[in-house]
């Protein structure tokens, strides 16, 4: 079974530790430093009336993943980035489809008319994650210089509410 829910402060720890198993693993985020649970407490407060985070847990409350929405300033106003982060090892097991029901309800309650997805055009498993959403390809960006000096494309897609 896998319960989906709004984030609160208390899962910030495990949601750090979570994305930093990811980032030490790489390949699949551009994210390249570790993060604390002050960042993902700065994280949550950056857009509080415009965002929304999810997390998904096992029936013991295991957390297995979590997905966020929020504003970007490289977006116009009826757009929201959306990003998702699973636990290693647990891809393909729904965890992402459960996640993004409940976000994709999120967004079009806050008044949001489609959802930006930017993912590293290695990380086959997120491209394939939000294709298989209904996201569409709209940009292209060639030679982004991650926070460790890599270079890699990303690939934004579109998701129309």
């Amino acid at each position: 079974m896998i319960a989906v829910r709004i984030a609160g402060q208390l899962d910030a720890r495990p949601m750090a530790d979570l994305l930093n198993e990811i980032i030490r693993e790489g390949g699949t985020t551009a994210f390249t430093k570790e993060v604390t649970r002050d960042t993902l407490l700065g994280w949550f407060a950056q857009a509080p009336d415009q965002s929304v985070w999810h997390v998904a847990e096992d029936a013991n409350g295991a957390l297995l993943g979590f997905q966020s929405i929020e504003p970007k300033a490289k977006l116009p106003a009826e757009a929201c980035d959306i990003a998702t982060f699973v636990q290693v090892g647990q891809t393909g097991l729904g965890i992402g489809s459960k996640l993004f029901e409940a976000t994709r309800k999120a967004a079009v309650a806050m008044g949001y008319d489609w959802i930006n997805a930017t993912i590293r055009a290695d990380n086959s498993g997120g491209l394939a994650y939000y294709q298989s959403r209904g996201f569409e390809d709209y940009a292209r960006h060639p030679n982004v210089m991650l926070g460790n000096g890599m270079y890699v494309d990303r690939i934004s897609k579109r998701f129309k509410l």
